[in-house]
């Protein structure tokens, strides 16, 4: 059974234990609402280290839309459930007050990867992901660390940040989970009605035709075509797709401009935000 800890104090005197006899530590910073993308995140971390902590906490210095904090789901029995099965030995579930006794005035600086696609459009959101996440990386002081490629953006500023703070951390990425019919799994995708999820598979599916369409046109028409398909469809409005580098983040013309190629989404339907990625190579 996995085991709760909700304060740093405690968290750090355990893992000490465990790092005083050559155990390695992997860690799995999650905002709960668990789903099989956080389980393959989890299974990684389990076979690649001895001990495995998986946080369980909605960051409010991350959510730019008070009604989206708000209204995300939190699943704490569910997700324990979830850990035990797959084997974690520590969920930290800490209070809001235990992680920001007082406030975090640390503003980071991520150029260029911020300046794109997600930044423009969630202000403060990346610096919030960067207080909370280094947070944790002090809390725990893992070996690894395990991130899902769906928050691609993300992925990228994670390991910006370790560069920046000079952190003994390999950054895990994992490859997105997606359910039967394609659909990236989320934790807001709990959100969405049955409507609104059957409406909602057509985001991965118009990414998946956009493959095969970019082989025989051009970037800008790709883009086009991905961006149109979801506008046309009743209940999806597409907030960004761009076509960028995969390393930079930076948006690209021509399929020559860069030999690792990954087109980004961010689509509402109804009141949620779902985000999407897809390598073109």
């Amino acid at each position: 059974m996995v085991k709760i800890i909700t304060t740093i104090a405690e968290l750090k005197n355990v893992l000490e234990d465990h790092r005083s006899e050559g155990k390695k530590i992997g860690l799995v910073p999650t905002m709960g609402a668990l789903h099989e993308g956080h389980a393959s995140l989890v299974r990684r971390s389990v076979a690649e280290n001895e001990i495995t902590v998986v946080s369980d906490f909605v960051n409010p210095t991350q959510f730019n839309d008070k009604n989206d904090l708000q209204n995300y789901p939190r699943t704490m029995e569910a997700d324990c459930t979830l850990l035990s099965r797959e084997g974690a030995d520590y969920v930290f579930a800490p209070s809001v007050e235990e992680m920001y006794p007082e406030p975090d005035t640390r503003v980071f600086d991520f150029t260029p990867l911020d300046k794109v696609m997600e930044g423009p459009n969630r202000p403060g959101h990346f610096n919030g992901v960067a207080q909370i996440v280094s947070k944790l990386f002090y809390a725990v002081e893992p070996d690894r660390a395990y991130f899902g490629e769906k928050d691609f953006q993300q992925l990228a500023i994670i390991r910006m940040m370790t560069e920046q703070l000079n952190l003994n951390i390999e950054i895990i990425g994992c490859p997105i989970v997606r359910e039967e019919d394609g659909m990236a799994l989320s934790s807001r995708n709990m959100l969405l009605s049955k409507e609104e999820r059957k409406t909602a598979v057509n985001i991965s599916q118009t990414l998946f035709k956009s493959r095969i369409f970019a082989s025989s046109n051009s970037l800008i028409d790709t883009k086009q075509f991905v961006i149109n398909s979801i506008n046309e469809i009743d209940g999806l409005e597409v907030e960004y797709y761009e076509i960028v580098d995969g390393n930079t983040l930076q948006p690209i013309e021509k399929w020559e401009d860069s030999e690792y190629i990954v087109g980004c989404i961010t689509v509402h339907c109804g009141r949620v935000r779902l985000i999407d990625n897809i390598k073109y190579k």
